[in-house]
């Protein structure tokens, strides 16, 4: 079985305090910087935790048949 990765996708304020969990942070500034992170996701990645400005930059991205299990943070 492969081992599945967490990564938490967003604005570094609001997904840096995941990182003491264990996490992998992938803290973005702009739209084009979470579209390019979540595009170049490896396939070890099982759930993405995103921000909501960070999912609504993904966008229909987040549905696909090869997308890892997403969480997105309340607003």
């Amino acid at each position: 079985m492969t081992r599945r990765t967490v990564v938490a996708l967003g604005e570094a304020a609001l997904v840096e305090g995941y990182r003491l969990a264990g996490v992998e942070v992938c803290a973005v500034e702009t739209a084009d910087d979470a579209r390019r992170i979540w595009a170049d996701l490896p396939d070890t990645v099982g759930v993405v935790i995103l921000t909501d400005q960070a999912a609504r930059a993904v966008g229909p991205a987040l549905t696909g048949a090869t997308s890892p299990l997403t969480v997105v943070m309340p607003s």
